[in-house]
């Protein structure tokens, strides 16, 4: 039986998921097996809107995770009267497409007529839909969300003459430096192992790994090394799995599936979307923004980022995520103002073309912002948070009293620091992973393992908008070693207002249930560093035990208001478990071959001496723009 994921408990693939409170009209449907250019069809489900006569332009999906039943199907609708004809189709080798599938297929050799790739299969669909779906208007857009958005990003590399714009959201960019598998070299495993778990098990449903304990922080300390997953479980079967078995860093592999390896310069109009809080895909939409401002002459390149989870934008209400209530509905106003508006203009020529580069909704002030670019090049300048003895967190550099000063702690690999609240249940089917990022951090301050830093009560509001970096001066007595960096909100304890929550971990409302948000700990940023990554993501290397390094650590961007009242934390950590795979701490060639006596025990310092002064460097408005 095919399971079609739902949005609250698959958020990674919602791509047709735009929905309106008011019902959208009536669709007659029908599904088609569409020939690519080497003779594969793919399965197409075409959904036109009954009793309108006139022509209409066409909203294109590509997915693996397949496409809505014919019989009363759900129309999607932005809300603005503007009707389209929507087409769902299932990439090769997902469900009733023929092919085989391959996961984030690497771009073709173009100089290779009879090669194929996402682009082709986006470019063959195109040319087959305008010329066989009746009263189209000839204009075609793309949109999904994810593995969708990365679709859609690959229609760009070789646009049909009718794709007049597209939106990729929450698109992967890079699977080894920022994106769904890797954060720096540090493999992903529970979504890694998940993931490949759920779309390669079968080629007729979405199959979900069956674990025999509902906390999987047990299991997967129970699985030990990471090559029992095979020896165990996969068998060598999934494809997925063994390329990460064999591909431990940043080489061909990895560089053929890279945004940037193959873009090289806009054509078509991209609106890019990111949520603050995407447990998935948060680095691809600013990377691929950033990629294609390099050569955007026509200024056709807009991001946009809301507080939204990996997909949430497609929710009905995005009023709130988890316990924070936003004081409007973002959904609503991300597809009144921003997404409805732009396909109307590019496929229907109706209204005017933004002039801001940039939309961000701004949390805590809970504003929409507008820029000129992103992140804005005008009124905002980096300052550092010095980390100081006794936990504190001061603008102020550290003195000469502390030349050798450090916190340390000892990080053990048989012990790793959950990266939510246990018992920590499956990623799939969820629901607590779509909003993890949202939990109070408070559940590890306890532990020995965790180091924490904060300012005193804000005298006045900080807002930071655009990049935030992490300096680290550290050392560890082992070869080896990850670092974890969070930049977090404290709330007052005294703070009063207290929306409407959900049940812990839920994005689903419970209005009967209040959060106490009184001191709750949020995060604004997160990230972790590989050390053996330091130097050269393409060639690891040790790491000098009891030797001082620095490590520049980008936590990405973000636009935030720390309220007057509360606090800027900052906490460090070296295990991240089973989010991040456990760093054996004595470097070894391929961790995925790693044996369990090579995971050790080892002491981690992180230096605030004025010679070796971490912080953290966070973009502060300077003034009105």
């Amino acid at each position: 039986m095919r399971r079609m994921c739902r949005l609250a408990l698959i958020l990674f693939c919602c791509a047709q998921a735009y929905t309106q409170p008011q019902p959208a009209p009536p669709a007659a449907c029908d599904e088609q097996m569409v020939p690519m250019r080497d003779g594969v069809r793919l399965q197409t489900v075409i959904c036109r809107p009954r009793d309108v006569d006139q022509p209409l332009p066409i909203l294109f999906t590509r997915t693996p995770y397949g496409v809505p039943g014919l019989q009363n199907p759900r129309m999607p609708s932005f809300g603005d009267g503007n009707l389209y004809i929507w087409v769902t189709q299932n990439i090769r080798g997902r469900f009733k497409s023929e092919g085989t599938f391959v996961m984030q297929r690497s771009p073709r050799d173009s100089s290779d007529p009879k090669a194929v790739d996402e682009s082709t299969d986006a470019y063959d669909s195109i040319e087959w839909l305008v010329r066989n779906l009746p009263k189209n208007n000839g204009r075609v857009g793309m949109y999904g969300i994810s593995y969708s958005g990365w679709t859609t990003a690959m229609a760009m590399l070789l646009p049909h003459p009718a794709l007049k714009a597209v939106s990729e959201q929450a698109s992967p960019a890079d699977m080894f430096l920022g994106d769904d598998f890797h954060h720096n070299g540090a493999f992903r495993l529970s979504y890694g192992f998940e993931y490949a778990a759920l779309l390669e098990s079968s080629k007729e449903e979405n199959t979900h790994f069956n674990f025999d304990r509902y906390d999987t922080y047990q299991w997967y300390l129970g699985l030990g090394p990471l090559s029992n997953a095979n020896s165990r479980y996969f068998h060598g079967k999934l494809p997925t799995w063994n390329d990460f078995v064999n591909h431990p860093s940043y080489d061909a592999f990895w560089k053929k599936q890279v945004f940037a390896t193959y873009f090289t310069h806009s054509t078509v109009p991209n609106l890019n979307v990111a949520g603050w809080w995407d447990q998935e895909d948060f680095y691809g939409p600013q990377k691929i923004y950033e990629l294609m401002k390099r050569s955007d002459p026509n200024d056709w390149n807009r991001f946009v980022a809301g507080p939204w989870n990996h997909g949430g934008w497609a929710r009905p209400d995005c009023t709130r995520l988890g316990p924070i209530d936003f004081g409007r509905n973002t959904c609503d106003d991300f597809r009144r103002d921003v997404m409805g508006p732009w396909f109307a203009y590019w496929l229907y020529g109706k209204g005017e073309l933004t002039r801001a580069e940039a939309t961000t909704f701004q949390t805590g002030s809970n504003t929409w912002k507008s820029y000129e670019a992103w992140p804005p090049r005008q009124g905002f300048a980096p300052r550092k948070l010095y980390f100081h003895a006794g936990g504190k967190l001061s603008w102020d550099p550290p003195d000469a009293a502390g030349q050798e000063a450090f916190d340390s702690y000892v990080s053990d690999p048989a012990n790793p620091v959950p990266y939510r609240h246990r018992p920590i249940t499956a990623t799939y089917p969820g629901p607590e992973w779509p909003v993890w990022l949202l939990e109070d951090q408070r559940f590890v301050e306890h532990r020995p393992d965790v180091l924490s830093w904060q300012t005193e009560p804000l005298a006045d509001s900080v807002t930071i908008t655009g990049d935030i970096v992490a300096d680290l001066f550290a050392s560890t007595t082992g070869s080896d070693s990850d670092w974890v960096v969070k930049l977090i909100d404290v709330y007052p304890d005294d703070f009063q207002k207290q929306p409407p929550g959900s049940t812990p971990g839920s994005a689903v409302s419970a209005p009967e249930q209040k959060w106490d948000l009184n001191g709750y700990e949020l995060m604004i940023a997160d990230e972790v560093f590989r050390g053996r990554f330091r130097s050269s993501f393409e060639n690891p290397e040790p790491i000098t035990p009891n030797q001082v390094a620095e490590y520049r650590i980008d936590l990405h961007t973000n636009d935030h208001v720390f309220l007057k009242g509360h606090r800027i934390m900052v906490q460090v950590q070296s295990t991240w478990f089973p989010l991040i795979d456990r760093n054996p701490q004595k470097f070894v060639p391929n961790i995925f071959e790693a044996q369990a006596a090579d995971y050790i025990k080892v002491t981690q310092r992180i230096y605030r001496s004025p010679a070796q002064a971490s912080s953290i460097v966070l973009p502060v408005e300077t003034g009105p723009r």
